[in-house]
């Protein structure tokens, strides 16, 4: 190598060198560091500000968690700030959340490029992913037995530091309306850490966090619920048989659902081969086939919070090959990630090794309904891994009374669902969607988040008569 290549590889080391020197003690530095200025494959302008990096949330351990915020696309100093968790544990928000469900950038089948997704949910907020706990996704620990000591207690403490932390790196949403979102496993994820948050603010007058309550969909939430409601499905479903039905009520009735019992694990393979080769997070879509990834679905049941599968059922093909190019890697400033080196969908790591996992949250429901938080719970109704069923019998657990009836509610003129609003929480079940809502039915899943947002009920048929009056009103005085 020539002197002036040394050089000039001089001078760019000390420049990033200075650069992230300068960003440890300049939040704001650091925040127009994160900005992405395109994406691999964009071949659209945007309307909108994004930023990707690492907020380190335990220096003595060196975990860093990697977060994506994309801001709304109008106006976005006066929309609230919304974060989205995936489950697992151990999958990526990033890889289900942005790239397949309510992100504005989804992945193309060439695994190369991106397409706006117009029913993203920055249309009506701020909008941030975050890939937790560490070695999920792209985040990552210098303590390497950090990967394998994860649990919901300190996922819960990691992510409430992110956010104190990632407050101080943007600070203009400080004080910002603040709403949870997630699904499957973040079933436990938002409300542990809805539950911290709302301490935290007991304990610490002026936080920074203004928590107005959060909203998850198909979500993990008391494993006695949870197993019930999912052998029920099931059966009524027609895919497994009276036999097995009988004996999975026996033996899985009081199981962990993260760590069942060989006899609970066993029954349940049974109940899945029963149903053969089709998709449980999606039960009437199509299998995305000549990959594997049906049969690894099926033994890995209880990881919940993974793929459900659309009208493009191989859509976690196409994240693994994008969010594995080193130019996508450069532009999201993801410098690190899990111990294998490779990115993937979920960590099998994460995982296998996860430590604490209550029973049930419903306690922690019951504390934050006091707390006077907004709470929602979706449902998309084909799912056979957390069923509509099982989210009911939770619901009903809580012994809330009920402030408005079960009725449907409408999209488009047609029935998009079920709603039943409770003292302190609001039920929505979503027809024909399997276990990632915002997949199968995008239009809907944002309709949801309008109503959760501005806290009024899903539309009802007669809105949907006087929206067609209104419009048929305009085409009239048009003339």
């Amino acid at each position: 190598m020539s002197f002036w290549n040394w050089g000039f590889l001089l001078f760019i080391l000390f420049s990033l060198n200075s650069s992230l020197t300068l960003s440890d003690s300049d939040p704001i530095t650091q925040q127009q560091l994160d900005q992405v200025s395109s994406l691999p494959g964009q071949s659209f302008n945007l309307d909108f500000s994004h930023y990707a990096g690492y907020v380190t949330v335990n220096e003595e351990s060196g975990r860093a968690l990697f977060y994506w915020l994309t801001q709304a696309t109008e106006d976005p100093a006066s929309k609230p700030l919304v974060l989205w968790l995936n489950g697992g544990p151990g999958c990526s928000s990033i890889a289900f959340g942005m790239a397949e469900e309510v992100g504005p950038f989804h992945v193309n089948k060439d695994g190369k490029s991106v397409y706006l997704n117009p029913y993203s949910w920055n249309t009506v907020a701020n909008l941030l992913f975050l890939d937790s706990p560490v070695g999920v996704g792209y985040s990552y620990s210098n303590t390497s037995e950090d990967i394998r000591s994860n649990g919901d207690k300190r996922t819960a403490e990691d992510a409430l530091q992110f956010l104190l932390n990632w407050l101080e790196r943007f600070p203009e949403y400080k004080g910002r309306d603040f709403y949870l979102t997630g699904e499957s496993y973040a079933g436990h994820y938002v409300p542990q850490l809805s539950q911290a948050i709302v301490r935290y603010n007991k304990a610490n007058t002026g936080s920074p966090i203004n928590i107005k309550g959060y909203m998850v969909g198909n979500a993990l939430t008391d494993d006695y619920s949870d197993h019930v409601g999912l052998f029920q499905f099931m059966w009524a479903a027609g895919l497994i048989s009276d036999q097995t039905y009988k004996k999975a009520n026996e033996l899985c009735d009081k199981e962990s659902f993260i760590h069942p019992s060989p006899e609970c694990e066993r029954i349940t393979d049974i109940a899945y081969d029963e149903m053969g080769d089709i998709d449980a997070y999606s039960i009437f879509t199509p299998t995305c086939t000549g990959n594997g990834v049906t049969k690894r679905l099926r033994r890995k049941w209880h990881r919940v919070g993974h793929i459900g599968q659309s009208y493009d059922p191989c859509t976690e093909q196409h994240s693994i090959a994008y969010f594995n190019l080193p130019e996508v890697q450069n532009a999201l400033h993801a410098y690190h990630f899990n111990s294998s080196k490779t990115w993937v969908t979920c960590s099998g790591v994460v995982g296998m090794y996860w430590q604490d996992s209550p029973i049930s949250v419903l306690d922690v429901y019951q504390e934050l309904i006091s707390s006077g938080l907004r709470i929602w719970m979706f449902s998309g109704d084909t799912d056979a891994v957390i069923p509509t069923a099982s989210t009911r019998y939770s619901i009903d657990a809580l012994n809330l009374t009920t402030i408005s009836p079960w009725r449907a509610w409408y999209e488009d003129g047609q029935v998009g669902g079920w709603t039943q609003k409770y003292e302190g929480l609001t039920f929505v079940t979503v027809r024909g969607a399997g276990h990632e809502v915002p997949l199968h039915k995008p239009k809907q899943a944002l309709s949801i988040l309008k109503s959760f947002l501005a806290g009024t009920s899903m539309a009802p048929f007669e809105q949907v008569i006087e929206s067609k009056i209104d419009s048929a009103s305009q085409q009239v005085n048009s003339f």
